[in-house]
């Protein structure tokens, strides 16, 4: 019997397979159902926090060959602009570089590394059995937004308002400095396309809308990326897919018993930007971490850790995403972060890692709202006061 079976080797799952490792458990199986080196629809950016998490893993290297990021520009959707200095530099890599990485730290570290494609998981008191073979006494689902682990805990997929659907390509870098630029739409808000330079001349591009009812196609997210990246011609771009990112905003629980779940498979991408690198990492080294402490009473335990470390903040981040459904505060908030660089530094925080809003910031923005106006009667004078 393995001690902890991870289903899954993206970010979460190397993480997951890491953090039991290094809690002290001596079998750790980690099944994926590709071989690596493997391509994963993603952004591919990197942000500081995540090699924070890597870095309490033991995992150093992953960025390496990459040229750091040191700025980021935010498009509004009604066209204000804010570039500045981001507090540390983020990175691009792509996943099929970033993933096998982390997959060889993992193997290095101890677990083993197995093709398999998981479709069957059973629940015992004293085990969790996979596919009628893998016998485990804790099993972490890190399987993404389709997870199979994340089915048999009996959660559906995410309904429409707290799921977006995102389609990523390769084309070539955008003219001008290094950096992130992410261009919001006025027109199907909330939605953003985004280009980040990787530094071998390509940038990773795409555009991401958060689904409300009606179907999406591949030529309406072709255009709507041609729209908001007029630099960046559809024709050039190669390498595309699509995926689903599952919000932070509707969670299920994050295990049961014997059973986790980590990054994607637990709805951790950040409703702000869709980031959910960082969130793969810290919930999958914390999901690990309780597998290998006390396998009958995992999902307490790391349901505990995961308040501990993330809870604050992802109340704080459902309560930014509330805000920005209107598409003023949008627009007050990258005017606010172009005056004042804490506000920038706030937000940054908020959409890339583990921050949380604070007065100042909510001051700010609500400062650069516009106010409403007061009728006016057909005298033109102002309506008396109550």
């Amino acid at each position: 019997m393995w001690d902890v079976v991870v289903v899954g080797a993206g970010p979460a799952g190397a993480a997951a397979a890491l953090g039991a490792r290094r809690a002290g458990a001596a079998r750790v199986l980690l099944l994926d159902r590709s071989d690596f080196p493997r391509d994963k629809a993603c952004g591919d950016g990197i942000a500081a926090h995540a090699l924070d998490v890597l870095a309490e893993l033991g995992v150093t290297g992953a960025v390496d060959g990459y040229a750091p990021l040191p700025a980021l520009r935010l498009v509004g959707p009604g066209g204000g602009t804010v570039a500045r200095t981001l507090p540390r530099p983020a990175y691009t890599v792509p996943r099929q570089v970033f993933d096998a990485r982390l997959v060889a730290a993992a193997v290095a570290a101890g677990a083993e590394l197995r093709r398999h494609t998981v479709r069957r998981v059973e629940i015992a008191a004293d085990r969790v059995l996979l596919d009628g073979e893998l016998s485990a006494r804790a099993v972490v689902g890190a399987d993404g937004a389709g997870s199979v682990v994340r089915r048999a805990l009996g959660h559906p997929v995410n309904p429409d308002r707290h799921l977006a659907l995102a389609i990523r390509g390769y084309a070539p870098a955008p003219a001008g400095p290094p950096e992130q630029l992410i261009v919001t739409s006025a027109a199907r808000w909330p939605a953003y396309a985004w280009a980040f330079p990787i530094g071998d001349g390509r940038a990773n591009v795409g555009y991401g809308e958060v689904l409300r009812g009606e179907p999406l196609t591949r030529a309406h997210l072709l255009d709507r990326m041609a729209a908001l990246l007029p630099g960046v011609d559809p024709a050039t771009v190669t390498e595309l897919r699509a995926h689903h990112l599952p919000l932070s905003t509707h969670r299920p629980a994050p295990g049961r018993g014997r059973v986790l779940l980590a990054g994607d498979a637990l709805s951790l991408i950040n409703p702000f930007t869709g980031e959910g690198i960082f969130y793969a990492l810290r919930s999958g080294a914390l999901a690990g971490a309780a597998a290998a402490g006390s396998p009958a009473e995992a999902a307490r335990a790391y349901a505990a850790a995961l308040r501990a470390r993330l809870g604050t903040h992802l109340r704080h981040s459902s309560v930014a995403a509330w805000l920005a459904r209107r598409r003023r505060v949008v627009d007050a908030a990258v005017g606010a972060a172009g005056r004042d660089e804490r506000v920038y530094r706030t937000v940054v925080e908020l959409g890339l890692g583990d921050g949380r809003l604070d007065a100042r910031t909510l001051m700010a923005i609500g400062a650069d709202l516009p106010r409403p106006r007061r009728a006016i009667s057909a005298s033109g004078d102002m309506p008396p006061r109550h």
